[in-house]
């Protein structure tokens, strides 16, 4: 089958809250002919089918479950005069911001002055955790049970356990409910939650899972204690939450630099990769923070690819950003030291231990460039960790990585 070839200004791959944002501003400030690609049939991303509310309280200012939500944002985009195609699958790269996409209408090769990644990210499934035992039905992630609920009306279980206790497994809850299913327990390998518990739902701290019994349908979920014990908790059904990947697969595939904390892009304070002309925006980049983060960064992003379009030039002297466990990453994670300050003047972290009163203490080649105390305690799960950014100044950008560490 032959490929047709064109050109665009802008290609946004993913019609996430991210990418459409992203678009919406970039149609709206005259980018010229700004296309956004989606694989999937109905754009939106997860929260076209999380019918829970939460959405658009930060960015737009009013409440909104999640296909408002993205109602919301597919108008903007395609009255802004984006073209919002639906049902195209982006293949691979065949040059450095040349795609090649595949379609009920035939394939494609599609040339921009600028493409902006914004794929999103999904949850880490059982077979991923490497969670050991039999694999019957009713094992679910949390984007698995929204579609199976909201999205085709199915009857998911009877009784079922949550494993996790970030934002999302309480979403999962909610949606749990909705069809029907007691939770009977929530259980995390973590000492306390990062937000309020749900009266009547036990939650099971310190425990991990062990492995799944059952054949033909889920009987139990095993757990293992902090103190050594193990125990099984019937049930027909187990959602697995949180634990999110970047669908970085066609950033991987176009030899862009990946950090290694969130698996993402690596991209400076401008959404720029190490690819000259390629953005990365969203949940591709922090796989996990809420819609509403990752469709403010689409529109912040909006500046430095129009300021690319008009003719800036692309970093050549940059240094990475490293952080030091408990942390698990920080964003941005590339300084140019001649480049924009980051969104809000604050790099975001998040820690995988609990720590109360954190302080914060940057350094390069061991010489201290800053340091911070937080007032608020540090949770997995919990709100994101900001680091004030007025220290970049102080950065030898001939020196090494810059180091990010908490005690």
């Amino acid at each position: 089958m032959s490929r047709r070839t064109r050109t665009a200004d802008v290609l946004v791959v993913g019609a996430g809250p991210a990418g459409l944002a992203a678009a919406a501003r970039l149609a709206a400030a005259g980018a010229g002919r700004v296309e956004i690609l989606e694989r999937e049939q109905q754009p939106g991303g997860i929260p076209r089918h999380c019918h829970h509310g939460g959405f658009g309280l930060r960015d737009l200012r009013r409440p909104m479950n999640g296909p408002q939500y993205v109602r919301h944002l597919v108008d903007a985009a395609v009255r802004a005069g984006a073209d919002l195609r639906t049902g195209v699958t982006v293949t691979g790269w065949a040059g450095s911001r040349t795609v090649d996409t595949t379609s009920p209408a035939g394939l494609e090769r599609i040339t921009a002055r600028a493409v902006v990644l914004a794929t999103g990210a999904r949850e880490r499934p059982r077979s991923a955790r490497l969670v050991p035992g039999t694999r019957p039905a009713g094992v679910l992630t949390t984007g698995e049970l929204q579609q199976a609920v909201h999205l085709h009306g199915q009857r998911v279980g009877s009784r079922a356990v949550v494993v996790g206790a970030e934002p999302v497994a309480f979403s999962a809850v909610g949606t749990l409910r909705a069809g029907g299913v007691e939770v009977v327990a929530m259980v995390t390998d973590q000492a306390r939650p990062p937000q309020t518990l749900l009266r009547g739902i036990p939650l099971l701290t310190h425990a991990t899972v062990t492995g799944l019994t059952g054949r033909g349908r889920l009987t139990g979920v095993g757990l293992r204690h902090r103190d050594g014990r193990t125990t099984t908790v019937g049930c027909d059904t187990v959602v697995f939450t949180g634990d999110w990947i970047p669908d970085h697969e066609l950033a991987r595939r176009g030899g862009i630099t990946l950090d290694p904390g969130t698996r993402g892009p690596a991209v400076d304070a401008a959404f720029r990769t190490d690819e000259s002309g390629v953005f990365a925006v969203g949940n591709l980049l922090h796989g996990g923070e809420r819609a509403d983060t990752a469709a403010e960064e689409g529109r912040h992003a909006a500046g430095p690819v129009l300021r690319h379009l008009a003719g800036e030039q692309w970093p050549t002297t940059t240094l990475p950003v490293q952080v030091e466990w408990p942390l698990c990453w920080a964003a941005p994670n590339i300084i140019d030291p001649d480049g924009p300050a980051p969104r809000h003047g604050r790099f975001t972290l998040r820690t995988s231990r609990t720590l109360a009163g954190p302080r914060l203490v940057v350094t390069q080649d061991d010489q201290v460039l800053h340091r911070q105390r937080l007032l608020r305690p540090a949770v997995p799960g919990g709100r994101a960790l900001q680091l004030r950014a007025d220290w970049i100044s102080g950065v030898d950008v001939r020196g090494g990585p810059v180091l990010i560490a908490a005690y």
